[in-house]
């Protein structure tokens, strides 16, 4: 079975009017048909199932947000999927059951918890629902507590120009390597005991821990993370050539904007 993603038909379009803001549809203007890049073979998949709300990721925070914030958020959203979609181009989709599947995202050997704690800014992550609030400036403050947890401190800039911020817990669940841990926010609901599944995971650190890639272990969340908030073209570089390394579509992770740094929203395969 080949699997494409359509041109819009008017059915189609009014069944996104009744699912609302939060159903994406990106029609192409030619009528031609655009198979999404992330079906090529040795890529990351992911969901056609729709939007779906999880709390596994270093920035979780309820859906607390207002609605005209929502609807504001929207259009972005629409133009970022329109923006992956143009630049993976056509591709060469692969008969299901070819594909090759990447395994459960692998840790590190070994993390310094002291080396590792302190603040991250966020330079790129695969878009998730409950983080639509936030436009810009997305930090992760980390601090050691005992040998087994690490507080987190998520903070980041919304659209209306506050700021948003959430407190939660880091429990390590892989002593061996410490890079495998389940983070909680008491006021995330299924997430808020300090034990459970990994849903953390460190699956590159550099030498010196100037910036690490981070996600859950089905990849369905990834995070670029950097101890500034801005790096050079080669840094680029290297950032992409990793996350694709680690089973991730890069067209699927898209550039956050930072103070000092990046200002716009761009799949990262086009950095």
């Amino acid at each position: 079975m080949w699997v494409r993603l359509r041109t819009i038909d008017s059915h189609s379009e009014r069944f996104a009017k009744r699912m609302g803001p939060l159903f994406i549809s990106v029609s192409n203007p030619s009528g031609g048909e655009a198979a999404s890049n992330s079906f090529r073979k040795g890529a990351a998949q992911p969901s056609l199932r729709g939007v779906r709300v999880t709390a596994n990721s270093i920035t979780g925070r309820g859906l607390d947000m207002g609605v005209s914030t929502m609807r504001g958020c929207a259009v972005g959203l629409a133009t970022a999927a329109a923006a992956v979609l143009l630049a993976a181009g056509p591709a060469q989709a692969e008969p299901m059951g070819q594909a090759e599947f990447p395994g459960a995202l692998a840790p590190v050997a070994g993390l310094d918890v002291e080396r590792y704690a302190g603040t991250w800014y966020q330079l790129a992550a695969v878009p998730q629902p409950f983080n639509l609030d936030c436009a810009r400036d997305t930090r992760a403050t980390y601090g050691v507590r005992d040998s087994a947890n690490v507080s987190v401190s998520n903070s980041c800039t919304t659209w209306a120009g506050g700021t948003s911020g959430i407190e939660g817990n880091a429990r390590v669940n892989d002593p061996v390597t410490n890079a495998q841990l389940h983070v909680s926010f008491p006021s995330v609901p299924f997430q808020s005991g300090p034990e459970g599944p990994t849903n953390y995971v460190v699956t590159y650190i550099a030498d010196d821990y100037s910036w690490a890639l981070v996600g859950d272990p089905a990849r369905t969340s990834g995070f670029v993370l950097s101890r500034t908030p801005a790096v050079d073209d080669s840094g680029w570089t290297q950032i992409r050539q990793v996350v694709e390394s680690r089973g991730y579509n890069s067209c699927l992770l898209l550039t956050s904007p930072t103070t000092g740094g990046r200002d716009n929203i761009q799949p990262l395969c086009t950095v």
